[in-house]
């Protein structure tokens, strides 16, 4: 299973897209830890290639992350990071 960023040059046939959110909120001594986006990317991406093996397919392409720092009154900041692609898969030559 691969994700990237471009499409890709093999013939394969599109399955939808994949979305995969994870999220890590921040005690108020660690209010501007945002190296800890990096925890994220791998939980993210892990659970993508999850989603995406159990409808088969063999990469994902198109992948795009979008990250967001949730401010919430009565709790500390939450990271929240969400990954999405286009499930493809091979088509074998006959």
């Amino acid at each position: 299973m691969f994700l990237s960023t471009e499409d890709y040059p093999q013939a394969h046939k599109v399955l939808g897209v994949v979305n995969a959110t994870a999220h890590l909120m921040l005690p108020s001594d660690a209010i501007d830890s945002f190296e800890s986006l990096d925890q994220l990317f791998t939980e993210v991406q892990q659970k993508l290639r999850e989603r995406a093996a159990e409808k088969d397919a063999d990469g994902i392409v198109g992948v795009r992350f979008n990250t967001n720092v949730a401010n919430v009154q009565v709790a500390p900041k939450f990271l929240v990071l969400t990954g999405y692609g286009t499930m493809i898969q091979f088509i074998e030559d006959k």
